[in-house]
Order: structure tokens, then C-alpha cells, then sequence
């Protein structure tokens, strides 16, 4: 790799990066005039025009507050945890396509920090990894309410993964390919050989309990059980406060925001948008591909903030008979159903 091609890598990296905050730190925003919205107030309305100054209110809190280690906690462990937990979600946004290559003079920038053939296989490793962080804060936080918060927690993933990884071999099934790069090209355009080409429209099933397991690995509503206040107070990270407490919180916000572009890119397109092939210039066929991406992006967030304030909390027999009596066994009848398809369509 040239020198040249390196220094784009880093600075895709970081604009990857710092865009991943910025939009971790405005859903915390959006949120709240969401939740306005469906409950008839006005929000966040102090800081700044219509309260867009918010989020650095926000983080400037969080910044000055008082550092607070409990005096039984693991000091370590205690550190590691948040910070384990950032680093995953910052991470998997490393193999997703943002767009198609971008040239500038004789300079070809590729809008993917690396197209790895085995893609989908390193989302799930980074995911799996994103509940050690909660665990070992749990643990390390030597609280009831913590250890229980993080046990609720690894169980869910783990048993939600499994439907996730099952509705996955149903798309590969179709696409052929672990790569989110081929499978986001396999999509181009909107119409081919009289099928609409997004994999939404070929997988509807396997859709459907990938966006359910997506619910139950980022710990939102309704399956926020790892941090139930109205059984375990905070969850697993009660005894947190300051910029440790905001890690958990970011990390959060940045698991929805890339879990948002792998369904987009998995199963609407990614970068693809109808009539595409109409612009004659590569260039703004690539910018509009990245705005498009990001608008399906909004549009997953905004859903899963709907869901937030619509829909109540699971019990937690239900959240694991769901889990487990439910999607495992309906992503199984998908395989069945997409390979009888393939064969007979073949």
C-alpha cells in the first residue's frame, strides 16, 4: 500500500470516526424531541436555537462532573469496562461500503476503510465483543443491581445472535457472498430481471428478525432489560458517573447508528437509490449514494426511537421465549423456505 493511499485510509478513518460521534451525540437530541413529539411536549428548548446546543450541554456535564470510582469496585476492570465498550462500537463501522469510489484529479478514494470477503462474519466478532464491556463494568462495579444488569445482558445477546446469525444464512443463501461490498453492488439500481433488487424485497422474513435481533443486541426498547430502572435502578452501570457513564451512553447510540447502516446496507441497497444509472457523473452518483445512505441510516434511527416511546418494556421470560421459542425457529423455516425457492427458481 503506497503512502498516499495510507493517509486516505486515516482520514477516512477519523471523519468515520468523528462522524459516528456527532451523530451518537444528536441522537441524545433526537431522542428527546421524539419523545416530545409523541408525548405532545416541546423537548429540549434552552440551549441554543430550538435547543440544538443540547448535546454540548450534554457532554460538557459529563466532562466536569465528579470522577467516582466506589471504594469495593475492581479499579481496573472498572476503567476497562466502558472503555471496552466504546472501542466495539466505534470499530464496526470498518467494513461498511459509505459509498462508491470518489475520484479527485488522479486520486481514487475508496468509501470503505477495508472490504474484508468475510464482512458480515467480522460484524458479528465485533458484536459478540460489545458485551464484555458490559459484563466486566457489571462485575467489576461489585453491585447487585450491576452483576444482574450484566447477566441479563450476556444472555440476551447470546441468544439473540443466534437468530441473527440464522436470518444472515438466509441472505447469504441469495447474495452468495460475506462481503457487505458485493452485496451492497448486487443491489444496484432498483428493478432487475423483473425483481426489485433490494434484499428487503427478497428476505422479508429474515428482515423482520434481523431488525428484532438488532433491538435486543443494542439493548433498546423493548428488550432494554440489561438496564431496567424499574427493577435494577441503572443496570449494569448504576455505579458509574462522569465520562465513564457517558461511554456506556455513547456506546449505545453508536451500536444503533451502525447497526442502522448494516441493515440499510444489507437489505436496502446501501448506497443504492433508484434510477442511478441516469447521472452520467461517477462523482455525484457516489454523493448522492452516500446522502441516500445516510437518509435510510435516519430512517432506521428515527425507528428505533418510534419503538422507544410506542411500545412497552418485555418481561424477561418474554424476551427469552421470544428469543428462543420464537425467532430461532422462524429464521430455521426461512433457510428451509429460501433454499426450496433458490433450487426450484434455479
Amino acid at each position: 500500500m503506497e503512502t498516499t493511499d495510507i493517509i486516505i485510509k486515516i482520514v477516512l478513518v477519523v471523519i468515520i470516526f468523528a462522524i459516528s460521534l456527532v451523530i451518537a451525540m444528536y441522537s441524545t437530541y433526537a431522542e428527546r424531541k421524539v419523545a416530545a413529539f409523541f408525548q405532545d411536549r416541546v423537548g429540549p428548548n434552552r440551549a441554543g436555537p430550538w435547543g440544538i446546543l443540547q448535546p454540548l450541554a450534554d457532554g460538557g456535564k459529563m466532562f466536569l462532573k465528579e470522577e467516582i470510582i466506589p471504594s469495593s469496585a475492581s479499579g481496573i476492570l472498572f476503567i476497562v469496562g466502558p472503555s471496552l465498550a466504546i472501542l466495539t462500537a466505534c470499530i464496526g463501522s470498518a467494513v461498511i461500503p459509505w459509498g462508491q469510489k470518489l475520484t479527485i484529479g488522479s486520486t481514487v478514494i475508496d468509501l470503505q476503510v477495508t472490504d474484508i470477503n468475510v464482512g458480515i462474519l467480522y460484524i458479528f466478532g465485533v458484536v459478540s465483543l460489545g458485551v464484555y464491556g458490559i459484563m466486566i463494568g457489571g462485575w467489576a462495579s461489585n453491585n447487585k443491581y450491576s452483576l444482574l444488569g450484566a447477566i441479563r445482558a450476556a444472555s440476551q445477546n447470546i441468544s439473540y445472535e443466534i437468530s441473527m446469525g440464522l436470518s444472515i444464512i438466509a441472505l447469504l443463501l441469495v447474495t452468495g457472498s460475506l462481503s457487505l461490498r458485493e452485496i451492497a453492488e448486487q443491489q444496484h439500481g432498483f428493478w432487475a430481471d423483473g425483481w426489485f433488487t433490494w434484499n428487503v424485497f427478497k428476505q422479508p422474513l429474515g428482515f423482520l428478525i434481523f431488525i428484532v435481533c438488532a433491538f435486543a443486541e443494542t439493548n433498546r426498547t423493548p428488550f432494554d432489560l440489561p438496564e431496567c430502572e424499574t427493577e435494577l435502578v441503572g443496570g449494569y452501570h448504576t455505579e458509574y458517573s462522569s465520562m465513564k457513564l457517558g461511554f456506556y451512553l455513547f456506546a449505545e447510540y453508536i451500536n444503533m447508528f451502525i447497526s442502522s447502516a448494516v441493515m440499510a446496507t444489507l437489505y436496502f441497497g446501501g448506497y443504492n437509490f433508484p434510477f442511478m444509472d441516469m447521472i452520467n457523473s461517477p462523482n455525484l452518483v457516489t454523493i448522492l449514494g452516500v446522502v441516500f445512505l445516510f437518509g435510510k441510516i435516519f430512517m432506521f434511527i428515527f425507528f428505533f426511537m418510534w419503538i422507544r416511546w410506542t411500545i412497552p418494556r418485555f418481561r424477561y421470560d418474554q424476551l427469552m421465549n421470544l428469543g428462543w421459542k420464537g425467532l430461532i425457529p422462524l429464521a430455521i423455516a426461512n433457510i428451509v423456505i429460501t433454499g426450496v425457492v433458490i433450487t426450484f427458481l434455479n
